[in-house]
């Protein structure tokens, strides 16, 4: 039997820290080697024909940590932007930065805006990046934009549905994914995509993100093919 390629795959990008602390490092450099394993997957998902890739990089939680790390990670935010720009002219990604951007600094909404306009219409990868990203979040924004709708006339409270609602969201055109992949052994969502996640299938794994590689990848697909994928009904015995 062929092995079937999901379509979306989204990732939890966990153990960057701890990482770092078990080689006796800061924890920012375990960021650091973090943000190069995204390159790398980006590259293989692709290769694999995974269509659609969607990580979660720092969350509306997030802004809890410690201020120096916070203050690392703004940074290391910048520095990707402009890495990324080059890595989507490489690979033709077409880059979406999906979570709620008036809490960052003006020039990172920009260089934001610049990488998601330089890379519009590429046909390669469709890589998502989730950035000071909460899913409940998202969905109270989404819920406040349809009650705006209402309230101005330009939609009755019967024609808010399934679908107006996740057009409302930050992924609206982006399939649902159909495999998350969680590192580091936590076994958790975390509040990531808790709408679009409905029907996709979880992985877990004990490796942490810095080491994530094309062959743990390889391994959370072959997974992937061992569920049984029908929405809605019980696996027959």
């Amino acid at each position: 039997m062929n092995r079937e390629i999901p379509n979306h795959v989204a990732i939890i990008l966990d153990g960057n820290g701890r990482w770092a602390k078990q080689k006796g490092m800061p924890r920012n450099y375990g960021h650091v080697q973090g943000a190069k394993a995204v390159e790398v997957i980006c590259e293989e998902a692709y290769k694999m024909g995974i269509q659609y890739l969607t990580v979660y990089a720092f969350s509306t939680e997030n802004w809890n940590r410690p201020r120096d790390e916070v203050d690392a990670l703004m940074g290391l935010l910048r520095n990707y932007m402009k890495t990324c720009l080059k890595t989507a002219a490489k690979n033709n990604m077409c880059v979406r930065i999906i979570g709620e951007k008036s809490r960052l600094d003006d020039d990172i909404r920009k260089r934001m805006e610049q990488l998601e306009e330089a890379t519009r219409n590429n046909t390669g990868l469709h890589f998502q990046i989730a950035i000071n990203y909460g899913g409940r979040d998202e969905i109270v924004r989404a819920v406040r934009r349809l009650t705006e709708e209402v309230v101005e006339g330009r939609m009755t409270v019967d024609d808010i549905t399934e679908e107006k609602i996740t057009a409302a969201l930050d992924t609206c055109g982006i399939p649902e994914p159909d495999l998350l992949i969680r590192t580091c052994n936590e076994q958790r969502i975390s509040n990531f995509l808790l709408w679009q996640l409905a029907y996709t299938e979880l992985y877990f794994t004990p490796v942490a993100w810095p080491d994530f590689s094309k062959e743990e990848l390889e391994k959370a697909i072959t997974a992937y093919n061992s569920r049984d994928r029908r929405y809605g009904l019980v696996k027959e015995v």
